[in-house]
């Protein structure tokens, strides 16, 4: 029978504007077992922001923090992030979004691609992209991802952040990764148009 263990503590500290993180937490070494994570996550709540998940994640594996995605998770919501780790391994890690404890962390078992292409930090880190896009859209941020592949930036490294804003719609933005910039992302309102207007070609082909 596999042990589940508890974690005793974590501590977080954020200096705004991308400098440093720092957390404490008291886990399990071992970095393939599973059932790290617990049964079920505590917090039914969302107290918990992404860029504390972030300095809880590189508490528990020191690294670098490049995507983070609220998510529901037995009945609880938790932060599921990617930690390009100290030691060049990718992390997958669970922070509990209730209370900030990490659930579980193990080494990514996807295949090498990301270990290969993904980019693995940026001059604009990921607190300070949260907060350029909090301050052109005040709200909730729900996911971040450090990316360099998506073709509507360019190809350029940028910071793709959802939020959910105060007037309770989700905003796509763009943080350049290299200036702090924000951008709106068009391609999914580019993508409904261009389903619209071919839904009007269908009806025009019907009459």
């Amino acid at each position: 029978m596999k042990h589940k263990i508890a974690i005793a503590a974590v501590t977080a500290a954020v200096l705004v504007g991308g400098g440093a993180a720092t957390a404490v937490a008291f886990a399990d070494d071992n970095s393939h077992d599973r059932d790290t994570r617990s049964s079920a996550a505590t917090g039914s709540t969302t107290r918990i922001g992404v860029q504390d998940a972030a300095s809880a994640a590189v508490g528990a594996v020191p690294g670098t923090v490049t995507e983070a995605e609220l998510d529901d998770e037995d009945g609880g919501r938790v932060w599921e992030l990617d930690v390009y780790g100290s030691d060049r391994v990718w992390h997958d890690v669970t922070v509990d979004a209730g209370n900030g404890k990490v659930l579980g962390k193990h080494v990514s078992d996807d295949d090498d691609d990301r270990d290969r292409h993904a980019p693995r930090s940026a001059p604009v880190s990921l607190n300070a992209a949260v907060d350029a896009a909090l301050k052109a859209t005040p709200g909730t941020v729900t996911s971040i991802d450090l990316d360099d592949s998506d073709g509507r930036s360019g190809g350029a490294l940028h910071w793709e952040v959802d939020v959910r804003g105060k007037d309770g719609k989700q905003h796509e933005l763009n943080v350049d990764a290299k200036t702090a910039k924000v951008t709106v992302d068009r391609s999914d309102d580019n993508h409904d148009r261009h389903d619209d207007h071919g839904d009007d070609r269908d009806d025009h082909d019907d009459d």
